[in-house]
C-alpha cells in the first residue's frame, strides 16, 4: 500500500507539471465505455474568438467581424494525418443573447493534436443560394461530421432562420467545396417532420481493418441519433435523405429520455458520431441538469457528458448507460462565458494517433479538448507497469 500511494503521487506530479488532468475518475464507470479522458492543454482552450477576422457576408454585402462573439460547439474529422476541427463562429450582432448573433463554420486544423491553425475565412456559412430560407440570418451552427468507405464526406449541422432550427446535410469531397442539401427530414412523408423543431444529427460511425473512423451501415443502412430535449433515432440508405424512427402509430419515439434523479435529469441531447464497438454502439451525449430532481450539487443547466450502450443489431435498444457524467465544466474557462452556468458540450470525436480525441464546446465561448489513449495501448501501458512493480 506504501509502495501505490507513492507511485500515485508520482504520477499526479507529472501530471500536473505536463499540464494532463483527469476529467472525472480516473477509471471508467462502465467497461464498454470510451475513456477515461484526460486534459491535456494546460487548462486552455484551444479555439477562440477572434475580434480581428473579417468576412465579406453574402447576406448584407458588408464586411463583418465573422467570430467576434464566440468560438465553440467543434465538429472534427482527420484527413491527410490532420485533425480538422469545424467549429460554431458567432459574430456579434445586435443586443447580447442565446440564438441573436449570426453562426459560421470557421475550421482549424493540427497535426499534433496540440497546436492549431485557423483558417482566415469561415469555410460554411449562410449563402444566397437555395437554402437562405432556412439559414438567414441566424446561420449555420453546431456541426457533426462523418466519412464514408470511399472518402466523402457528411456534414450534420442545425439551420436556423431565427424561427425554426432544423438539422440538414451538406457533403463534400475534399472539406473544401460542400454541397447543401437542405433539412435532412423535408422529403420523409410530404415533409411531416421538416417544420419540427430539429439538431444535433450523430451519425454511427465505426473504425474500419486501417484504423480509420467511417459511417457504417447495420442491417444495410446507416443510423443517426439526433435531437434534444430527448433523442431520436432516423435511417438513411444514402447518408442525405433520412427517415426518423417511428412506433407503430407513426410518431416519432424517443430512445434516449431525461431521468429523474440523475445528472441528465433535464435535458439529453446526441454529440458526436456514435461508435460501432465488439459491445454495441456508443452514444455519448449531452445532459442538462434540473438541480431539484436531478443532481443538487451540479446546479440548473449544467451541460455535462454522458454515455449510453445500444444494441450492435437494433440500434433503438439501449443495454446500459452510465450512472454519472464523464466530464463536466471544471475549469474556469468551461464555466464562464455566453452561457453562464457552463458547459462541456462535446459534439467532435477522432482516432488520431493512438487515441481519442473528444471536442467541446464551452459556456457557447470557446472550444476545449481531451483524450484518452486506446484501449489496447492502455493494457500494453499496464502490463508494462506491473513488470516494473514485481
Amino acid at each position: 500500500m506504501k509502495r501505490f500511494s507513492l507511485l500515485s503521487v508520482a504520477l499526479l506530479y507529472v501530471f500536473c507539471i505536463s499540464g494532463i488532468q483527469m476529467v472525472g475518475q480516473e477509471t471508467k464507470e462502465k467497461e464498454w465505455m470510451l475513456g477515461p479522458f484526460q486534459r491535456f492543454t494546460q487548462g486552455k482552450p484551444i479555439i477562440s474568438k477572434d475580434t480581428l477576422s473579417t468576412f465579406n457576408d453574402p447576406m448584407t454585402g458588408k464586411v463583418v467581424n465573422w467570430e467576434s462573439m464566440a468560438t465553440f460547439n467543434p465538429a472534427a474529422i482527420v484527413k491527410d494525418g490532420k485533425i480538422n476541427v469545424f467549429y460554431r463562429a458567432e459574430e456579434r450582432v445586435g443586443e447580447d443573447g442565446i440564438g441573436t448573433h449570426t453562426s459560421r463554420l470557421g475550421l482549424a486544423t493540427s497535426e499534433d493534436g496540440v497546436t492549431y491553425i485557423r483558417k482566415e475565412k469561415p469555410v460554411f456559412y449562410p449563402d444566397n443560394d437555395d437554402q437562405k430560407k432556412y439559414e438567414w440570418t441566424g446561420g449555420t451552427e453546431d456541426p457533426r461530421i462523418v466519412e464514408t468507405e470511399d472518402g466523402k464526406y457528411i456534414l450534420t449541422y442545425t439551420q436556423w432562420n431565427r424561427d425554426t432550427p432544423r438539422l440538414a446535410v451538406a457533403t463534400s469531397d475534399d472539406l473544401k467545396n460542400w454541397e447543401k442539401h437542405g433539412p435532412a427530414f423535408e422529403d420523409y412523408k410530404d415533409g411531416k417532420y421538416n417544420d419540427m423543431s430539429t439538431k444535433s444529427g450523430a451519425i454511427v460511425s465505426k473504425l474500419n481493418e486501417d484504423g480509420k473512423l467511417v459511417a457504417t451501415k447495420i442491417n444495410g443502412k446507416y443510423w443517426m441519433y439526433f435531437g434534444v430535449p430527448h433523442i431520436w433515432l432516423a435511417s438513411s440508405t444514402d447518408l442525405v435523405n433520412w427517415e426518423p424512427v417511428e412506433d407503430y402509430e407513426g410518431n416519432i419515439s424517443p430512445v434516449l429520455s431525461p431521468r429523474p434523479g440523475y445528472f441528465d435529469s433535464w435535458l439529453v441531447e446526441a454529440g458526436p458520431p456514435p461508435i460501432l464497438t465488439e459491445d454495441g454502439i456508443v452514444v455519448l451525449y449531452n445532459a442538462g441538469n434540473s438541480k431539484n430532481i436531478g443532481v443538487e450539487e451540479l446546479g440548473n443547466r449544467i451541460y455535462t457528458g454522458g454515455q449510453a450502450l445500444y444494441d450492435a443489431n437494433e440500434p433503438w435498444k439501449i443495454l446500459d448507460r452510465a450512472d454519472k457524467p464523464f466530464i463536466k465544466p471544471e475549469l474556469d474557462f468551461e464555466k464562464s462565458g455566453q452561457y453562464k452556468d457552463g458547459t462541456t458540450f462535446i459534439e467532435g470525436l477522432v482516432h488520431f494517433n493512438d487515441a481519442w480525441y473528444l471536442y467541446y464546446g464551452t459556456a457557447d465561448s470557446m472550444v476545449g479538448v481531451v483524450k484518452a489513449e486506446d484501449k489496447e495501448d492502455k493494457e500494453d501501458h499496464e502490463e508494462d507497469k506491473d513488470e516494473d512493480d514485481q
